[in-house]
C-alpha cells in the first residue's frame, strides 16, 4: 500500500503482503478490515507502541481481546462472506502466527 507522505510509514504497510494461510475463512476479512482501519496511521516510534495501537484495534474490530479472551474461535457475522467456516475468527492464529508477523514486520521496519 502507498504512503500518503513522502517517508512516513503507515501502519497498513505492516499488511502487505498478506499471509499465505489463515486459520479461519474470516480471518483475510478482519486482517483487510484492521488494515483499512489502520490506512491513515503512522507506525509509531516504538514496537511496544505498534502491538498496543494493533491489539486496540484487533478487539474494536473482532469484538475480543485477545489476551483475555479464553475461546479459541469467535464468530462475527462481519466477516461472513461465504463458505462453512465463514465469519469465524481463529484467535489461536491470530495470537500464535498473525500478530507476531505484523510485530516482526514492524521490528524490522523500525530497526531499519
Amino acid at each position: 500500500m502507498a504512503n500518503d507522505d513522502a517517508g512516513a510509514v503507515k501502519m497498513a504497510d505492516l499488511f502487505d503482503p498478506e499471509p499465505e494461510g489463515w486459520g479461519l475463512r474470516g480471518d483475510p476479512h478482519l486482517w483487510r478490515a484492521l488494515r483499512n482501519h489502520l490506512s491513515g496511521a503512522d507506525v509509531p516510534t516504538s514496537v511496544d507502541e505498534v502491538v498496543t495501537r494493533l491489539q486496540t484495534a484487533f478487539s474494536e474490530l473482532a469484538g475480543v481481546d485477545l489476551d483475555r479472551e479464553p475461546q479459541s474461535s469467535v464468530y462475527r457475522a462481519d466477516y461472513a462472506h461465504g463458505g462453512m467456516s465463514s465469519g469465524m475468527i481463529c484467535l489461536d492464529t491470530w495470537r500464535e502466527r498473525l500478530m507476531p508477523l505484523l510485530t516482526e514486520r514492524a521490528r524490522t521496519l523500525l530497526e531499519a
